[in-house]
């Protein structure tokens, strides 16, 4: 009987030691790390979500304008080419602090917007294209996707501003250091005041939203 009292003693220090770790690990900021990461994971995977959205239409659209016969090859090559590129890099969630990855990422996916408003710009020199319903139906499609993904973007952005703002201040940059939580890539633009408006996506002088 007396061999008990030890024991409970040791089983009421453990759950202090266990409350009092919650606790300190709650006010040194391990807790909103974790919630966070999670936030910029899951915006993340939206935003790759939208990219790939935008990647399938692509075929679709290309065979569409194959059917117009004297159509610029250049400008349909480059659409093929600028989406290879693009969806074969792969970002993952762990590659999000490599500020490199990232610019690798984003210069292919500018590169293939790039091709695609080109694409779409010579495409209004044939009036068969622009008769043509399932040519208008993925430039609606398209535009949609392009304002989705400036959407998942600056949700991005925030979550990544709200992680690295917590990576970085004191306190809780010791915890950071403790766990190397590093501070996060994000976008990057040449004027930032671009990324908070849609962009100016103009496939054909409808109103396709």
């Amino acid at each position: 009987m007396f061999s008990l009292f030890p024991n409970i003693r040791s089983r009421f220090l453990a759950m202090g030691l266990t409350a009092l770790l919650a606790v300190s690990l709650s006010g040194c900021g391990y807790n909103d790390f974790q919630r966070l990461d999670e936030q910029a994971k899951a915006a993340w995977a939206e935003v790759l979500n939208q990219y790939q959205r935008r990647a399938d239409l692509i075929p679709n659209l290309v065979n569409t304008v194959k059917g117009e016969a004297d159509f610029e090859q250049d400008t349909l090559t480059q659409v093929i080419e600028a989406r290879s590129r693009a969806t074969a890099i792969q970002l993952t969630p762990e590659a999000l602090n490599d500020p490199q990855a990232m610019a690798q990422f984003q210069q292919a996916q500018g590169q293939l917007g790039s091709a695609l408003s080109r694409l779409m710009m010579v495409a209004e020199n044939y009036p068969t294209l622009r008769a043509n319903q399932g040519f208008q139906d993925l430039r609606v499609q398209l535009e949609g996707t392009e304002n989705r993904i400036t959407v998942a973007r600056n949700k991005y952005i925030e979550a990544v501003q709200r992680y690295n703002v917590l990576a970085r201040s004191f306190p809780t940059n010791l915890t950071a250091m403790v766990f190397s939580y590093e501070p996060k890539a994000g976008f990057t633009v040449t004027n930032e005041a671009e990324i908070s408006r849609p962009p100016t996506v103009d496939f054909g002088g409808q109103s396709g939203r």
